[in-house]
């Protein structure tokens, strides 16, 4: 049987600043993402299995990405852990904010990374992490393809 691509999409708010950025991205601001996860497989072909004819079930699908990524991302400030944006994400979390503390400059790019990593490690072995599209603004976005990253 051939093999089948599925999409599903996803879309959640996250605020950030790039620390040493020499634009206006250096300051605290948010972003609505959205966020395309593509996975590649063979649908099941044991007509006596409940996921028959899928490759993976759009549900069970959501439930890894929501887990792994807009739940955690969704209203958060993401900041590097490792610049003095950290004295600003302290002073927010003792005030009730969601922060989150990467060890990567949260730009598109390594976010998309980060996410790519997290994702294929939840997927069944017979399903395949095929690429994301993580889009920041209307015009804006990265993509990461594991056919790139062989």
């Amino acid at each position: 049987m051939s093999a089948i691509r599925i999409t599903k999409q996803f879309s959640f708010e996250t605020g950030h600043a790039l620390y040493g950025y020499d634009g206006k991205c250096k300051n605290v601001h948010g972003h609505s993402y959205k966020l395309a996860v593509t996975v590649i497989g063979k649908p099941i072909t044991d007509n006596t299995h409940v996921k028959y004819g899928m490759v993976i079930d759009f549900g069970d699908l959501k439930k890894i990405v929501k887990e792994e990524v807009v739940n955690v991302f969704d209203h958060a400030t993401v900041f590097n852990k490792n610049t003095p944006h950290i004295e600003l994400a302290k002073e927010l979390e003792q005030r009730g904010h969601n922060i989150l503390l990467v060890d990567y400059q949260p730009t598109s790019e390594m976010m998309v990374l980060d996410f790519a990593k997290k994702i294929k490690k939840r997927l069944p072995a017979y399903v395949k992490l095929h690429s994301l599209k993580l889009q920041e603004t209307e015009s804006s976005y990265a993509e990461w393809f594991d056919y790139d990253n062989i």
